[in-house]
């Protein structure tokens, strides 16, 4: 009960060792001292409360928020002592504003409680007592034997013990947890994958010995103690061995694992937990906001009570004869009473704070993310995805981005690789329609010319066919010794899985070499998660050595048709610090060969034979051209040396503490003395409309920055070709540099060069090595040298790397809005260590995606989120946090000035009701309506115009200045509702027919009013963009004022204590000099607002106010004059002539038309733009654009 209690609270007991021990169907050990471990059960719990904690730990959540709490002290103070309002009027706002949110709350916690239900409640099948037992999910054991049927996804974290094939092993997809969709192999140890029934294994006799849980999807370490023939066998236990919950069974009829970790242990649920809160800029201006008006609030509580006193000190004002003091109040303590009236003129004046202005913003920010969802131009009808918002919290961020941090590959680049090159012991060769062609050669070449090459009859006598229909497609031409070997290495060292269209084949008892034996050997599909793997093994099946399939341990590929088995010995796993990964294997002869591949930086310096300097070369070719390298190398072992390996891999991979350190060690002893054989270059084509959106955000003001793991070469060639860098850019280089000191004069020399040099725009590159150099001893020298770069490139990049390069903008002096896009694993640091971070959907899995804020298909809709999406967001909720201010200020103030007419008696200017329901209902629709609808401008002209986002940058909407003028302009207003309502009743006139005179309720009627009505249209005027909605709401809010009014005054409510209300609303609507004083006063507020607009707009006018006349068609005929303007050779003459046609029709001219069709960017200069005639980067047309325009 206590442990059950304690779990509904939250609250779960600490592990109390580093390592778990697992018994196998729970066979504990039969001697008595023997305690077993207690683990979570296997519930996933999802929702954040249960019944028992709901209301406690929403209220405390709620109460955290500065504006709840201080609202909730004003409704003490009113219960506790006397104060001139009612504790109605704080109360209920705040209960109205409490109730809304947890019940939004609850509602959310109760579709996670019944979506937690439905998979905890699902049936599974464990090993019980000798049978197979039908139970519920919920109620699996951390070790229980659980049987899983093809195509159901594990309910728990199971080390797989056995499955249907005699070698025991499995294929999964893990699309639930990372969005991979290749199938990948897990294996079981040889001692239980014999265990194929039930009643084997209730035989079984074993105990898994792992590490605690831990969200890492990829990291496990452990090993099974066997106990086989009466000894103890001790195996180790990888990734390769546990299969996760979440994930799915394929292509196997059932598997047997034990569970490990259960319920909210296993990796599944620990990956639920919740990313770092990120708070945006305008959130931070809010609060500060929150605590100047506050400061404005006590203020106006001391003066009023200073005032008092000062009033009262004459005698007539301090016990008049109709207000005599009781004995009480005569004996009162004077601190005491200083105190009470302070707090009462507090509770008086407290509605100056915003309290709905919190839930305005969430209902606002949550409403308004739906748009992204539903946009259709940011939905990729190929891969049928469309833009997600995973945090709504950072919407308006989106419009103040300063830098953007972009990976490369797959995030510029579509990670589709073709194989393009290779370079084999020193000779370069490409691929042409499935063979080999030195270079300098064709495909059609004369045998004479090309000695090096086997030609087809030789090829034809070293294998013979026993079939037509087995004869490769296209032979190839390499030589059957080094070349041969290369693609040897290819075929075997990688981590492919194959798929069939025959799926019967991989049953248990069927051959998975059976397809290449009787099928074309284009009926297999392969599958990687990586793309380069799969380009690779593709490309050595079209050459002639065909990667056929793998069963156990043993590993096929057909070399032009003959059939060749090696024996798996060894993975030595990819790793992000290695960045190489290695297969060890015994060939056909009996021999030990070790494979590798990887980044040249990685293999190179540990080789010690084969074509290094020509290999190096021919790497650096292929890096110039844009292609991705990879060394291949290879070593062979002496028997004496492969026991040597063979123990210090053992003994590295049983080990429990410290494996991954034990391993990288073993890797770094084997992968060492190795032969190059060669290498090759992947082409990774650019994304659609990259070079368009990289240069649509520098035009908008934007830095980008590529950060990319790639060899330096090929990052330089791929930003050179999607426009990151230009032809003209001086680029500055900061490389291979060794010391603190070379580092720092090399940053010193990059300075003196920007300085002296005239170049208009310079591009920085950098790499890893360097960037740790440069980021340990000169930070400030490097932030110089960055930032007078209009575009950064750092290659070579670790992902830890990544973040640190985005934390050091982040929290530079100048404090930048910065934003990270990237769609792999490596990327995540960078995407969570950002302001704002993108995920894009691309074929690295769904990391990226799941811990982004927002999640896009292509590079290219990043343009339109930030440059419409993120302005309209920025603008909206701009407006709305100083609209709330400016009303609450219009709405107080006059209740301030009133105490200088009743000698600060505290009396209250408006009835309780009007000041409970004044944020509630008569002023919150309209300004949630704006905030969800608005555009300032067309959506097109925001596209084809980036540079109105400048306009917007820096905050600059909810800057001191704007901030000063919303906050006086509310003074002012006020000032005149409260004044203008006393010029017309002040002087005791009648303004009835009857001769009766108005009072005190009349005379605060009028004001609040005079106010409503002009604060709503106060908002009216600040609307550019109505729907139905906004008219519905704007004049629907000013209608339900008045009909409010009449019922609440027009009727005798038995419910009220008092009704001082009672015919008031009415006696003032029946008088003509009432109707005139309200169209007055809201005359004189609004008319100066009228001519500030006109008067700034004609004169004035900012280059967003110049967009606001275009429509759409006009700015995408504006956008074909400016390509036409912008000639060859960088002469300006669309500045003037834009200007011309912003006068007249704006109808394209018949050339537009032509360019309209071209697709290209839309690209705007305003007349006082800068103008470089050397920046061809951005004034220049491609040839393709020159040819249509």
């Amino acid at each position: 009960m206590l442990r059950w209690l304690r779990q509904q609270l939250g609250f779960d007991p600490p592990h109390q060792s580093d390592t778990r021990t697992v018994y196998v169907a729970n066979r504990f050990p039969q001697h008595g001292h023997y305690i077993p471990q207690r683990f979570a059960d296997n519930r996933i719990i999802s929702s954040k409360y249960t019944i028992w904690n709901f209301v406690p730990k929403n209220l405390f959540e709620q109460f955290r928020r500065i504006a709840n709490f201080y609202f909730l002290i004003i409704f003490l103070v009113q219960l506790m002592i006397d104060t001139p309002t009612s504790p109605v009027t704080s109360g209920l706002p705040l209960f109205f504003v409490i109730t809304v949110t947890a019940i939004k709350q609850g509602y959310e916690d109760w579709l996670r409680h019944k979506a937690d239900n439905e998979v905890n409640g699902a049936p599974v099948f464990v090993v019980r007592s000798g049978s197979l037992v039908q139970t519920r999910s919920k109620n699996i054991r951390v070790g229980d034997i659980v049987r899983v049927a093809k195509d159901e996804t594990f309910p728990a974290d199971l080390v797989l013990l056995s499955s249907e094939r005699c070698d025991g092993t499995c294929h999964i997809t893990t699309t639930s947890l990372d969005g991979e969709t290749n199938l990948k192999t897990h294996y079981s140890v040889a001692e239980t994958a014999v265990c194929q029934s039930v009643s084997q294994l209730e035989t079984l006799q074993a105990v898994v010995e792992c590490q605690q849980p831990e969200a890492d999807l990829y990291r496990f370490v452990g090993r099974m103690t066997v106990t086989h023939h009466g000894e103890d066998v001790v195996r180790p236990l990888g990734p390769e061995n546990l299969l996760l919950r979440g994930a799915r069974l394929k292509n196997t009829k059932e598997i047997f694992g034990v569970a490990v970790y259960t319920g909210m242990e296993s990796k599944m649920a620990l990956n639920y937990k919740c990313k770092s809160q990120k708070r945006s800029a305008v959130e931070k201006s809010m609060n500060t906001f929150l605590i100047i008006y506050l400061g404005i609030l006590l203020l106006e509580a001391v003066l009023s009570t200073i005032l008092k006193y000062a009033w009262q000190a004459e005698d007539k004002w301090d016990e008049p004869f109709y207000n005599q003091k009781t004995d009480q109040e005569k004996n009162s303590s004077p601190i005491l009473k200083f105190i009470s009236d302070f707090l009462a003129f507090l509770v008086l004046y407290n509605f100056i704070i915003p309290i709905s202005l919190y839930v305005t913003v969430e209902m606002q920010k949550f409403l308004g993310s739906f748009f992204i969802g539903w946009d259709l131009d940011l939905y990729h009808k190929e891969s049928d995805q469309k833009a997600q918002v995973n945090t709504s919290d950072l919407n308006e961020e989106l419009g103040q981005v300063e830098y953007v941090f972009t990976d490369k590959t797959g995030t510029l680049t579509e990670n589709e690789m073709q194989f393009r090159e290779c370079s084999i012991n020193g000779i370069k060769y490409r691929e042409v329609n499935g063979k080999l062609v030195p270079e300098g050669r064709t495909d059609d070449s004369p045998d004479g010319s090309a000695p090096n090459l086997v030609i087809l009859a030789r090829v034809l006598v070293n294998f013979k066919y026993k079939c037509a229909h087995c004869l490769p497609p296209a032979l190839p031409n390499i030589q059957d010794g080094e070349e041969l070997l290369f693609f040897q290495a290819v075929s075997l060292c990688h981590t492919v899985q194959i798929s069939y269209d025959q799926p019967d084949c991989l049953s248990g008892a069927g051959d998975p070499f059976c397809h290449v034996n009787g099928f074309s050997a284009n009926e297999m599909e392969y599958y990687a998660s990586s793309p380069d793997e799969k380009a690779l093994v593709e490309a050595a099946k079209r050459i002639g050595v065909a990667f056929t399939g793998i069963r156990g341990d043993t590993m096929e590929i057909k070399t032009f048709g003959k059939a060749e088995k090696y024996k798996l010995l060894h993975v030595l796993e990819f790793d992000a610090n290695r960045r190489r990964m290695s297969v060890i294997l015994e060939t056909p002869a009996g021999g030990k060969v070790l494979f590798t591949k990887g980044a040249e930086s990685s293999v190179l310096p540990f080789a010690t034979s084969g074509e290094i300097e020509k290999t190096r070369i021919h790497i650096d070719e292929f890096a110039l051209r844009g292609l991705r390298t990879l060394v291949v190398a290879c070593r062979h072992f002496i028997p004496e040396d492969y026991v040597e390996v063979e123990r210090i891999l053992n003994s590295a991979r049983t080990a429990l503490q410290q494996r991954e350190e034990r391993l990288q060690q073993a890797f770094g002893e084997i992968e060492k003395n190795l032969k190059v054989l060669g290498a090759t270059g992947v082409e990774d084509k650019l994304q659609e409309k990259v070079q368009e959106t990289i240069e649509a955000l520098r035009l908008a003001g934007i830095k980008v920055w590529v950060l990319t793991g790639d060899k330096h070469e090929t990052a330089v060639s791929v930003s050179l070709s999607c426009g990151h860098f230009h032809r003209t850019m001086n680029i500055l280089e900061l490389l291979q540099q060794r010391s603190d000191n070379e580092c720092a004069e090399q940053l010193r020399r990059l300075a003196r060069r920007i300085k002296e040099d005239h170049v208009i725009q310079h591009g920085l590159v950098v790499d890893g090595a360097s960037l740790s150099l440069a980021l340990r001893e000169h930070e400030k020298l490097f932030m110089e040298v960055s930032k007078k770069c209009s575009a950064v490139l750092c290659c070579r990049m670790a992902p830890l790397q990544k973040a640190k390069v985005v934390r050091l903008l982040k929290t530079s002096p100048e404090k930048p809005i910065t934003l990270a896009v990237g769609d792999g694993a490596n990327d995540v640091s960078m995407i969570q260590e950002a302001h704002v971070g993108i995920g894009i959907m691309g074929k690295e899995g769904r990391q990226a995606v799941r811990n982004s804020d927002y999640a896009i298909a292509r590079f290219r809709f990043l343009a339109k989120l930030l440059l419409v999406h993120g302005h309209f967001y920025y603008i909206r909720i701009a407006t709305l946090v100083q609209y709330f201010f400016y009303k609450n200020v219009c709405f107080i103030t006059p209740q301030f000035l009133y105490q200088f007419f009743c000698l600060f008696s505290q009396q209250t200017l408006y009835d309780s009701v009007y000041l409970t329901l004044y944020n509630i209902c008569f002023t919150s629709l309209p300004i949630l309506v704006y905030s969800l609808f608005e555009q300032l401008v067309h959506p097109h002209v925001l596209q084809s115009k980036p540079v109105l986002y400048r306009d917007i940058s820096r905050n600059s909407l909810l800057s001191v200045r704007t901030f000063l003028y919303w906050t006086l302009l509310g003074f002012c207003h006020a000032f005149v509702f409260f004044f203008g309502s006393y010029i017309l009743m002040g002087e005791d006139t009648s303004l009835l027919g009857n001769g009766q005179m108005f009072g005190n309720w009349t005379f605060g009627t009028l004001v609040f009013t005079v106010m409503v009505i002009t604060v709503t249209l106060k908002l009216a005027l600040e609307t550019h963009f109505w729907t139905w909605m906004n008219h519905f709401v704007t004049w629907g809010s000013i209608a339900f004022y008045f009909i409010f009014s009449l019922f609440y005054g027009g009727i005798i409510w038995p419910f009220l204590h008092t009704q001082d209300m009672y015919f008031v609303f009415v006696q003032l609507l029946s008088s003509g000099s009432a109707w005139f004083a309200i169209i007055l006063i809201v005359a004189t507020c609004l008319f100066p607002d009228v001519v500030k607009k006109v008067f700034y707009r004609h004169l004035r006018p900012t280059s967003t106010q110049k967009s606001q006349s275009l429509s759409a068609p006009q700015a995408k005929a504006l956008s074909c004059v400016e390509s036409l303007c912008c000639y060859q050779h960088g002469q300006s003459g669309c500045s003037r002539l834009v200007g011309l046609l912003e006068q007249m029709s704006g109808r394209c001219p018949p050339a537009g038309d032509r360019c309209e069709s071209s697709g290209r960017s839309n690209r705007s200069w305003a007349d006082g733009d800068n103008f470089y005639s050397n920046d061809r980067s951005v004034l220049t047309l491609s040839p393709i654009e020159v040819a249509h325009c």
